[in-house]
Protein backbone atom coordinates (compact mmCIF):
# COMPACT_ATOMS: atom_id res chain seq x y z
CA UNK A 1 0.00 0.00 0.00
CA UNK A 2 3.03 2.65 1.12
CA UNK A 3 4.61 1.54 -2.18
CA UNK A 4 1.39 2.39 -4.18
CA UNK A 5 1.26 5.45 -2.56
CA UNK A 6 5.08 6.82 -3.25
CA UNK A 7 4.17 5.61 -6.93
CA UNK A 8 0.74 7.68 -7.19
CA UNK A 9 2.67 10.83 -5.60
CA UNK A 10 5.61 10.66 -8.30
CA UNK A 11 2.86 10.06 -11.37
CA UNK A 12 0.70 13.12 -9.90
CA UNK A 13 4.25 15.01 -10.05
CA UNK A 14 4.92 14.66 -13.59
CA UNK A 15 0.99 16.41 -13.87
CA UNK A 16 1.32 19.10 -11.46
CA UNK A 17 2.21 22.32 -13.42
CA UNK A 18 4.29 25.18 -11.83
CA UNK A 19 2.25 28.26 -11.73
CA UNK A 20 3.44 31.38 -12.69
CA UNK A 21 5.24 33.92 -10.87
CA UNK A 22 4.04 37.20 -10.34
CA UNK A 23 7.01 39.20 -10.22
CA UNK A 24 8.91 40.24 -13.78
CA UNK A 25 10.74 37.84 -14.85
CA UNK A 26 14.56 38.30 -15.94
CA UNK A 27 15.37 38.72 -19.59
CA UNK A 28 18.03 36.86 -21.53
CA UNK A 29 20.03 38.99 -23.66
CA UNK A 30 20.78 38.12 -27.39
CA UNK A 31 23.64 40.26 -27.58
CA UNK A 32 25.51 38.70 -24.53
CA UNK A 33 25.36 35.45 -25.75
CA UNK A 34 27.65 33.51 -27.05
CA UNK A 35 29.08 29.70 -27.84
CA UNK A 36 32.51 28.99 -29.19
CA UNK A 37 35.56 26.40 -29.06
CA UNK A 38 38.61 27.32 -26.78
CA UNK A 39 41.98 26.29 -28.31
CA UNK A 40 43.42 26.28 -31.59
CA UNK A 41 41.77 23.25 -34.25
CA UNK A 42 44.64 20.75 -34.26
CA UNK A 43 41.65 18.05 -35.59
CA UNK A 44 40.95 16.85 -31.82
CA UNK A 45 38.01 17.58 -29.99
CA UNK A 46 38.41 21.24 -28.52
CA UNK A 47 36.66 22.60 -24.89
CA UNK A 48 33.66 24.52 -25.40
CA UNK A 49 32.56 27.63 -23.86
CA UNK A 50 28.66 28.92 -24.05
CA UNK A 51 27.77 32.22 -22.11
CA UNK A 52 24.03 33.28 -21.13
CA UNK A 53 23.78 37.13 -21.36
CA UNK A 54 20.82 38.08 -18.55
CA UNK A 55 19.88 41.24 -16.76
CA UNK A 56 20.03 40.35 -13.44
CA UNK A 57 21.17 36.73 -12.09
CA UNK A 58 18.80 33.64 -11.61
CA UNK A 59 18.51 29.84 -10.08
CA UNK A 60 19.56 27.60 -12.80
CA UNK A 61 20.13 23.81 -12.84
CA UNK A 62 22.71 22.01 -15.49
CA UNK A 63 22.12 18.73 -17.14
CA UNK A 64 23.93 16.50 -19.69
CA UNK A 65 22.14 13.49 -20.82
CA UNK A 66 22.64 11.24 -23.98
CA UNK A 67 20.64 10.49 -27.19
CA UNK A 68 22.32 12.08 -28.61
CA UNK A 69 24.59 13.98 -26.03
CA UNK A 70 23.35 17.30 -25.06
CA UNK A 71 23.53 20.58 -22.75
CA UNK A 72 20.33 21.42 -20.96
CA UNK A 73 20.13 24.61 -19.08
CA UNK A 74 17.20 25.57 -17.15
CA UNK A 75 16.62 29.20 -16.17
CA UNK A 76 13.98 29.62 -13.25
CA UNK A 77 12.32 33.51 -13.43
CA UNK A 78 13.35 33.71 -16.78
CA UNK A 79 11.33 34.34 -19.58
CA UNK A 80 12.29 32.48 -22.76
CA UNK A 81 14.04 34.78 -25.36
CA UNK A 82 12.39 34.97 -28.66
CA UNK A 83 15.15 33.30 -31.21
CA UNK A 84 14.18 32.28 -34.10
CA UNK A 85 15.29 28.33 -35.18
CA UNK A 86 18.14 27.92 -36.88
CA UNK A 87 19.94 30.70 -34.96
CA UNK A 88 23.86 30.67 -35.36
CA UNK A 89 24.16 30.05 -31.76
CA UNK A 90 22.49 26.57 -32.48
CA UNK A 91 20.88 26.83 -28.93
CA UNK A 92 17.20 25.81 -28.91
CA UNK A 93 15.05 28.09 -26.43
CA UNK A 94 11.59 27.10 -24.69
CA UNK A 95 9.77 26.91 -21.20
CA UNK A 96 10.97 24.69 -18.96
CA UNK A 97 8.61 22.36 -17.31
CA UNK A 98 8.92 23.55 -13.63
CA UNK A 99 8.79 27.35 -15.03
CA UNK A 100 11.03 29.60 -16.24
CA UNK A 101 13.60 29.43 -19.56
CA UNK A 102 15.06 26.21 -21.04
CA UNK A 103 18.37 26.35 -23.53
CA UNK A 104 19.35 22.80 -24.99
CA UNK A 105 22.15 22.66 -26.99
CA UNK A 106 23.18 19.43 -28.99
CA UNK A 107 26.99 18.91 -28.15
CA UNK A 108 29.49 18.23 -31.04
CA UNK A 109 30.39 14.43 -28.82
CA UNK A 110 30.71 13.30 -25.63
CA UNK A 111 31.64 16.17 -23.13
CA UNK A 112 31.49 16.92 -19.20
CA UNK A 113 30.64 20.21 -17.44
CA UNK A 114 33.91 21.60 -15.73
CA UNK A 115 32.52 24.54 -14.54
CA UNK A 116 30.07 27.13 -14.53
CA UNK A 117 28.96 30.22 -12.83
CA UNK A 118 26.58 32.80 -12.60
CA UNK A 119 27.99 36.26 -12.99
CA UNK A 120 26.56 39.44 -10.07
CA UNK A 121 24.34 41.71 -10.43
CA UNK A 122 26.71 44.24 -11.89
CA UNK A 123 27.91 41.37 -14.73
CA UNK A 124 25.11 38.84 -14.93
CA UNK A 125 25.59 36.01 -17.15
CA UNK A 126 25.69 32.27 -16.82
CA UNK A 127 29.36 30.97 -17.82
CA UNK A 128 30.00 27.31 -18.49
CA UNK A 129 32.65 25.24 -19.88
CA UNK A 130 32.46 21.64 -21.15
CA UNK A 131 35.27 19.79 -22.25
CA UNK A 132 35.45 16.27 -24.16
CA UNK A 133 35.84 12.76 -22.82
CA UNK A 134 36.18 9.69 -24.47
CA UNK A 135 33.23 7.84 -25.04
CA UNK A 136 34.12 5.49 -21.75
CA UNK A 137 34.57 8.10 -19.62
CA UNK A 138 31.02 9.38 -20.70
CA UNK A 139 28.80 10.02 -17.38
CA UNK A 140 25.85 11.41 -18.65
CA UNK A 141 22.47 11.49 -16.75
CA UNK A 142 20.80 8.30 -17.35
CA UNK A 143 17.25 9.30 -16.21
CA UNK A 144 16.59 11.80 -19.28
CA UNK A 145 13.32 11.37 -18.04
CA UNK A 146 13.90 13.47 -14.80
CA UNK A 147 16.05 15.82 -16.54
CA UNK A 148 12.77 16.83 -19.13
CA UNK A 149 10.20 16.45 -16.71
CA UNK A 150 11.92 17.92 -13.57
CA UNK A 151 10.65 14.56 -11.07
CA UNK A 152 12.92 11.75 -9.36
CA UNK A 153 11.85 8.44 -11.44
CA UNK A 154 11.20 5.66 -8.36
CA UNK A 155 13.13 3.09 -7.35
CA UNK A 156 12.78 -0.49 -6.57
CA UNK A 157 12.00 -1.78 -3.61
CA UNK A 158 14.79 -3.39 -1.45
CA UNK A 159 15.11 -7.15 -2.89
CA UNK A 160 14.04 -5.94 -6.43
CA UNK A 161 16.73 -3.93 -7.53
CA UNK A 162 19.12 -5.91 -9.86
CA UNK A 163 16.74 -7.51 -12.42
CA UNK A 164 15.13 -11.02 -12.93
CA UNK A 165 16.83 -13.53 -10.80
CA UNK A 166 18.84 -11.21 -8.93
CA UNK A 167 18.02 -10.39 -5.12
CA UNK A 168 21.28 -9.37 -4.04
CA UNK A 169 21.17 -5.76 -2.36
CA UNK A 170 22.48 -2.50 -3.99
CA UNK A 171 24.24 0.04 -1.60
CA UNK A 172 25.62 3.34 -3.57
CA UNK A 173 28.23 4.69 -0.99
CA UNK A 174 29.36 8.48 -1.70
CA UNK A 175 32.12 9.71 -0.75
CA UNK A 176 31.61 13.53 0.20
CA UNK A 177 33.33 16.23 -1.76
CA UNK A 178 35.63 15.98 -4.24
CA UNK A 179 37.22 18.19 -6.63
CA UNK A 180 38.37 21.94 -6.47
CA UNK A 181 35.68 21.36 -3.17
CA UNK A 182 38.20 19.24 -0.55
CA UNK A 183 35.65 19.37 2.34
CA UNK A 184 37.41 20.11 5.58
CA UNK A 185 41.01 19.65 5.79
CA UNK A 186 43.52 18.88 8.08
CA UNK A 187 47.76 18.99 8.02
CA UNK A 188 47.45 18.80 4.35
CA UNK A 189 44.94 16.06 4.23
CA UNK A 190 41.88 16.39 3.01
CA UNK A 191 38.06 15.68 3.64
CA UNK A 192 37.67 14.10 0.26
CA UNK A 193 40.29 11.68 0.28
CA UNK A 194 40.07 10.32 3.53
CA UNK A 195 36.33 9.62 2.54
CA UNK A 196 37.57 7.88 -0.84
CA UNK A 197 39.54 5.65 0.91
CA UNK A 198 37.37 4.96 3.66
CA UNK A 199 34.38 4.55 0.71
CA UNK A 200 36.87 2.01 -0.95
CA UNK A 201 37.90 -0.34 2.56
CA UNK A 202 33.65 0.22 3.14
CA UNK A 203 32.68 -1.11 -0.41
CA UNK A 204 35.46 -3.79 -0.01
CA UNK A 205 33.75 -5.21 3.44
CA UNK A 206 29.96 -5.10 1.27
CA UNK A 207 31.21 -7.36 -1.30
CA UNK A 208 32.46 -9.78 1.04
CA UNK A 209 29.05 -10.01 2.21
CA UNK A 210 27.54 -10.55 -1.41
CA UNK A 211 26.41 -6.87 -1.48
CA UNK A 212 26.58 -5.09 -5.31
CA UNK A 213 28.47 -1.55 -4.41
CA UNK A 214 28.70 1.42 -6.73
CA UNK A 215 30.69 4.42 -5.72
CA UNK A 216 29.42 7.99 -6.85
CA UNK A 217 33.09 8.51 -7.59
CA UNK A 218 36.27 6.81 -7.74
CA UNK A 219 38.55 9.20 -7.79
CA UNK A 220 38.99 13.03 -6.77
CA UNK A 221 36.35 15.04 -9.16
CA UNK A 222 33.62 17.00 -9.10
CA UNK A 223 30.08 15.00 -8.60
CA UNK A 224 27.30 17.65 -8.40
CA UNK A 225 25.19 16.58 -5.43
CA UNK A 226 21.85 16.50 -8.12
CA UNK A 227 24.01 13.51 -9.80
CA UNK A 228 24.86 11.72 -6.87
CA UNK A 229 21.38 11.09 -6.24
CA UNK A 230 20.35 10.26 -9.81
CA UNK A 231 23.69 7.77 -10.30
CA UNK A 232 21.74 5.97 -7.13
CA UNK A 233 18.45 6.08 -8.80
CA UNK A 234 19.98 4.73 -12.28
CA UNK A 235 21.52 2.28 -10.32
CA UNK A 236 18.63 0.50 -8.76
CA UNK A 237 19.76 1.24 -5.44
CA UNK A 238 18.05 0.27 -1.99
CA UNK A 239 20.11 2.32 0.38
CA UNK A 240 22.12 5.62 -0.42
CA UNK A 241 24.83 6.42 2.03
CA UNK A 242 27.32 9.79 1.68
CA UNK A 243 30.31 10.07 3.70
CA UNK A 244 31.64 12.88 5.87
CA UNK A 245 34.63 13.63 8.35
CA UNK A 246 33.82 17.25 8.35
CA UNK A 247 35.00 20.20 10.42
CA UNK A 248 33.80 20.77 14.01
CA UNK A 249 31.12 23.20 14.51
CA UNK A 250 32.24 25.29 17.71
CA UNK A 251 30.62 24.17 20.58
CA UNK A 252 29.44 20.17 19.19
CA UNK A 253 30.95 17.59 20.59
CA UNK A 254 32.66 15.10 18.61
CA UNK A 255 31.98 11.16 17.38
CA UNK A 256 29.88 9.38 14.69
CA UNK A 257 26.66 10.73 13.33
CA UNK A 258 23.84 9.93 11.28
CA UNK A 259 21.11 11.64 9.51
CA UNK A 260 18.11 11.60 7.75
CA UNK A 261 16.29 13.90 5.46
CA UNK A 262 14.36 16.71 7.35
CA UNK A 263 13.72 19.11 5.72
CA UNK A 264 12.15 21.36 8.61
CA UNK A 265 14.95 20.82 10.61
CA UNK A 266 16.13 23.49 12.49
CA UNK A 267 19.30 22.83 14.40
CA UNK A 268 22.15 24.98 13.76
CA UNK A 269 25.41 22.56 13.44
CA UNK A 270 23.30 20.61 11.30
CA UNK A 271 22.33 24.20 9.13
CA UNK A 272 26.45 24.97 8.93
CA UNK A 273 26.96 20.99 8.10
CA UNK A 274 24.15 21.23 5.07
CA UNK A 275 26.20 24.51 3.95
CA UNK A 276 29.83 22.98 3.85
CA UNK A 277 28.09 19.77 2.20
CA UNK A 278 26.44 21.52 -0.33
CA UNK A 279 29.49 23.73 -1.09
CA UNK A 280 30.66 22.40 -4.10
CA UNK A 281 27.31 22.98 -5.91
CA UNK A 282 27.01 26.48 -5.12
CA UNK A 283 30.88 27.08 -6.34
CA UNK A 284 29.75 25.86 -9.47
CA UNK A 285 26.78 27.87 -9.65
CA UNK A 286 24.60 25.02 -9.45
CA UNK A 287 21.08 26.07 -8.56
CA UNK A 288 20.69 24.11 -4.60
CA UNK A 289 17.30 26.45 -3.80
CA UNK A 290 14.10 24.75 -3.02
CA UNK A 291 11.28 26.56 -4.71
CA UNK A 292 9.60 23.86 -5.47
CA UNK A 293 5.21 25.15 -5.40
CA UNK A 294 3.23 23.60 -2.34
CA UNK A 295 1.04 21.38 -3.80
CA UNK A 296 4.43 19.73 -5.55
CA UNK A 297 5.81 19.33 -2.09
CA UNK A 298 3.66 17.64 -0.45
CA UNK A 299 3.69 15.27 -3.37
CA UNK A 300 7.22 15.00 -2.57
CA UNK A 301 6.20 13.98 1.33
CA UNK A 302 3.47 11.62 0.30
CA UNK A 303 6.29 9.90 -1.90
CA UNK A 304 8.35 9.56 1.38
CA UNK A 305 5.72 7.92 3.58
CA UNK A 306 7.39 4.46 2.20
CA UNK A 307 10.64 5.60 1.86
CA UNK A 308 12.02 7.92 5.22
CA UNK A 309 11.14 5.22 7.68
CA UNK A 310 13.03 2.73 5.82
CA UNK A 311 15.80 5.57 6.29
CA UNK A 312 15.34 5.94 9.79
CA UNK A 313 15.44 2.21 10.24
CA UNK A 314 18.02 2.16 9.15
CA UNK A 315 19.84 4.45 10.72
CA UNK A 316 18.55 2.83 13.63
CA UNK A 317 20.44 -0.41 13.18
CA UNK A 318 23.77 1.38 11.85
CA UNK A 319 23.97 3.10 15.48
CA UNK A 320 22.80 -0.29 16.93
CA UNK A 321 26.30 -2.02 15.30
CA UNK A 322 28.40 0.69 15.67
CA UNK A 323 27.76 1.05 19.80
CA UNK A 324 28.51 -3.24 19.68
CA UNK A 325 31.63 -2.35 18.03
CA UNK A 326 32.34 -0.08 20.49
CA UNK A 327 32.77 3.33 18.19
CA UNK A 328 32.36 6.49 19.84
CA UNK A 329 29.15 8.30 18.74
CA UNK A 330 27.60 11.72 19.19
CA UNK A 331 25.75 12.29 22.06
CA UNK A 332 22.55 12.38 19.80
CA UNK A 333 23.55 9.70 17.00
CA UNK A 334 20.90 10.04 14.58
CA UNK A 335 19.77 13.27 13.66
CA UNK A 336 17.40 15.14 10.95
CA UNK A 337 19.13 17.35 8.66
CA UNK A 338 18.04 19.14 5.23
CA UNK A 339 21.05 17.73 3.27
CA UNK A 340 20.53 18.04 -0.04
CA UNK A 341 22.11 14.73 -1.01
CA UNK A 342 19.11 12.96 1.47
CA UNK A 343 16.30 14.69 -0.51
CA UNK A 344 15.75 11.53 -3.00
CA UNK A 345 11.57 10.85 -1.68
CA UNK A 346 12.03 7.13 -3.17
CA UNK A 347 15.54 5.70 -2.10
CA UNK A 348 16.23 5.34 1.20
CA UNK A 349 19.25 7.87 2.15
CA UNK A 350 21.86 8.19 4.95
CA UNK A 351 24.44 10.87 5.90
CA UNK A 352 27.51 9.89 7.94
CA UNK A 353 29.58 11.87 9.66
CA UNK A 354 32.50 9.01 10.61
CA UNK A 355 33.88 12.22 12.66
CA UNK A 356 35.40 15.67 12.72
CA UNK A 357 38.59 16.20 11.08
CA UNK A 358 39.42 19.27 13.15
CA UNK A 359 39.04 16.69 16.48
CA UNK A 360 42.18 15.46 17.83
CA UNK A 361 40.37 11.83 19.12
CA UNK A 362 38.20 11.58 16.08
CA UNK A 363 41.52 13.13 13.29
CA UNK A 364 43.34 9.63 15.31
CA UNK A 365 40.63 7.56 14.42
CA UNK A 366 40.00 8.37 11.23
CA UNK A 367 44.03 7.97 10.07
CA UNK A 368 44.29 4.40 11.80
CA UNK A 369 43.54 1.28 9.19
CA UNK A 370 42.36 -0.55 12.57
CA UNK A 371 38.96 1.31 13.37
CA UNK A 372 37.78 2.27 9.79
CA UNK A 373 37.84 -1.20 9.24
CA UNK A 374 35.92 -1.57 12.58
CA UNK A 375 33.60 0.71 11.80
CA UNK A 376 32.99 -0.85 7.65
CA UNK A 377 32.41 -4.26 9.51
CA UNK A 378 29.88 -2.55 12.05
CA UNK A 379 27.97 -0.54 9.07
CA UNK A 380 27.94 -4.16 6.93
CA UNK A 381 26.78 -5.72 9.36
CA UNK A 382 24.47 -2.75 10.19
CA UNK A 383 23.04 -2.82 6.85
CA UNK A 384 22.39 -6.38 6.48
CA UNK A 385 20.41 -6.43 9.53
CA UNK A 386 18.27 -3.60 8.30
CA UNK A 387 18.02 -5.55 4.97
CA UNK A 388 16.66 -9.00 7.00
CA UNK A 389 14.82 -6.33 8.54
CA UNK A 390 12.86 -4.90 6.03
CA UNK A 391 12.14 -8.67 4.10
CA UNK A 392 10.58 -9.33 7.15
CA UNK A 393 8.63 -6.66 7.37
CA UNK A 394 7.56 -6.88 3.19
CA UNK A 395 6.56 -11.05 3.95
CA UNK A 396 4.44 -9.88 7.01
CA UNK A 397 2.35 -7.03 5.38
CA UNK A 398 2.66 -9.81 1.92
CA UNK A 399 1.17 -12.46 4.20
CA UNK A 400 -2.57 -13.80 3.93
CA UNK A 401 -4.88 -13.48 6.94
Amino acid sequence: MRRALRALALALLLAVPVQARAEALAEVDPARTTLGFLGRDRGRPRPLALTIGLDRPVPHSIAIIDGPPRLVVDLRDTRPPDIAAGDPLSLRWGAAPQGGARAILTLPGPMELMTARMGTATDPALTLQLVPVAPESFSPRTDTLTVLRGVPQPAPSVGGASGPGDDRLRVVLDPGHGGFDPGAQAGGITEAAVMLGFAREFAAALRAQGIEVVLTREDDRFIPLERRTTIARAKGADLFVSLHADALPEGEAAGATIYTWDGRSNDRAARQLALRHDRSDMLAGLDLSDTDEDVSRALMDLARIDTQPRSQDAARHLVAKLNEAGVVMHRTPVRGAAFSVLKSPDIPSLLIELGFLTHADDRANLFDPDWRERVAQALTRGILAWAADQHGQGTAQNAGP
